[in-house]
């Protein structure tokens, strides 16, 4: 196991090299000239070349990536051109309210999907069974940004039960900041929801095939201890690598939904960065999402040596 956590960190780490060459050479061919767009259009020519020089934009392209690349390794990911702050304190500021949606959202997903997976795996081919079925393909069907519109629309505009957006900092009112919370990370987690479900409802009805849940049977063993007791831990293996990457879409979808809501998190400032072509913040919110992806991953491959001993990484005995 230590020798797979260890090929794993060294995978990641090219991973990520290969990151920082993306998100430099991508940014750097967005059009647009940053210091114009500084300035504004009734620059003057040695104001632009003088601002170019002062930002490092009129150095080698190779010069500004290892540089670049120099400065994340001690945690300077640069300064804000549009905020005029470094790029890690924005970062750290919302980063936190992206990752309580995400982690939220993902929470909301399990809690659902995993009991109704479980239900219409039990009722295979029955009316519970083809109703969950039809709810994962609805679900499926329809984008992240779209059910954040369809709940603001229920719960805030219809009913009147939560605010259409907004955040409120926990340090504050913790109760206004679960009330903000309550629709974006339905949202998501709702939409979240299918893709876990179909997961561990193909597992669950593989599982229950198995000879040892049919010994369990023979001997007289209640359907809920042979659900709960023996399939379910065996079945939830699979499972946990599709929470780990609906986990990762969640971050990468709250790009999206936080602008549905207002949500002041990572996403918003990715498309603040975009918008005013801030080329230091928007790698920063690259190589962020990246290793928020990378490490998910990850967590799910130890996930799965928990749940299941007998696997081994590696052909280690």
């Amino acid at each position: 196991m230590y020798n797979y956590v260890l090929r794993r960190l060294g995978f990641m780490t090219v991973t990520l090299f290969f990151v920082t060459l993306i998100a430099f050479a991508v940014t750097n061919i967005l059009p647009g000239d940053v210091a114009l767009l500084i300035l504004g259009p009734n620059a003057t020519e040695e104001s632009l070349q003088a601002l170019q020089a002062q930002l490092g934009l009129n150095r080698p392209l190779y010069v500004q990536y290892f540089d670049w690349v120099f400065g994340l390794l001690q945690g300077d990911m640069g300064e804000s051109l549009r905020f005029g702050e470094p790029v890690a304190a924005l970062v750290a500021e919302r980063l936190p309210r992206s990752l309580l949606l995400a982690v939220s959202a993902t929470l909301v997903a399990v809690l659902l999907s995993i009991p109704l997976g479980v239900y219409a795996a039990v009722n295979q081919n029955e009316a519970p069974d083809i109703s969950a079925s039809m709810l994962a393909f609805v679900g499926i069907s329809m984008p992240i940004f779209l059910w954040g519109l369809v709940f603001i629309l229920l719960f805030a505009v219809w009913f009147n039960f939560f605010p259409t957006g907004g955040y409120v900092p926990p340090s504050e009112d913790p109760v206004a900041t679960l009330t903000h919370l309550v629709l974006p990370a339905g949202a998501m987690g709702f939409a979240l929801t299918a893709y876990i479900m179909r997961m561990t409802r193909s597992s669950m009805i593989e599982v229950l095939g198995e000879e040892y849940i049919n010994l369990a049977r023979a001997k007289g063993m209640s359907q809920r201890i042979i659900v709960l007791r023996h399939a379910l831990k065996n079945a939830v293996i699979p499972v946990i690598t599709v929470i780990a990457f609906q986990f990762s879409y969640a971050f990468g979808g709250v790009v999206v939904l936080e602008e549905v809501f207002f949500w002041p998190g990572i996403g918003r400032l990715t498309l603040t960065a975009i918008q005013s072509r801030d080329i230091p913040l928007i790698q920063g919110c690259i190589i962020v999402v990246a290793l928020i992806y990378m490490f998910s991953n990850f967590a799910a491959d130890l996930l799965y040596a928990y749940f299941d001993p007998r696997i081994r990484y590696g052909g280690d005995d």
